[in-house]
């Protein structure tokens, strides 16, 4: 279940960097989806740990 937290959380956070970034080109889209997708692994570690486990 803890995986499926951070794949989640990967997948949302990284989706929405990508939708806030790619308006200002390709490669700050990119930066800033990786940003994202490092705080969704955070938030969805946090979430299992705090409510889940």
């Amino acid at each position: 279940m803890s995986r499926f937290c951070i794949f989640v959380g990967m997948t949302v956070f990284g989706w929405i960097g990508w939708w806030i970034g790619a308006r200002f080109g390709f490669t700050t889209g990119f930066v800033v989806s990786t940003i994202a997708s490092m705080i969704g692994v955070y938030a969805g570690w946090r979430i299992y740990n705090d409510y889940l486990s």
